[in-house]
């Protein structure tokens, strides 16, 4: 019974640790709206934002990985 109780535990856990990848997902999303909202306002300022964007989006999908690989850890280890 004890095992059971421990198994289910861990889907718990894990169900919990991937809760991170929400963030990321809206992080992602406030990071490309922003830059569309100020490429639409000053479109030559844009080129100039690409590299900004393009690093925000990795950080923020890093979290994301770092919740699905976490919660891979809870399950398989």
């Amino acid at each position: 019974m004890e095992g059971n109780i421990e198994e289910g535990l861990k889907f718990v856990g894990a169900g919990l640790a991937t809760l991170g990848m929400i963030g990321a997902a809206i992080g992602v999303g406030n990071i490309f709206g922003s830059y569309l909202d100020a490429a639409m306002r000053n479109p030559s300022a844009a080129p100039q934002q690409f590299g900004n964007l393009i690093l925000g989006m990795a950080l923020a999908e890093a979290l994301g990985l770092f919740a699905f690989v976490i919660s891979m850890i809870i399950l398989f280890v």
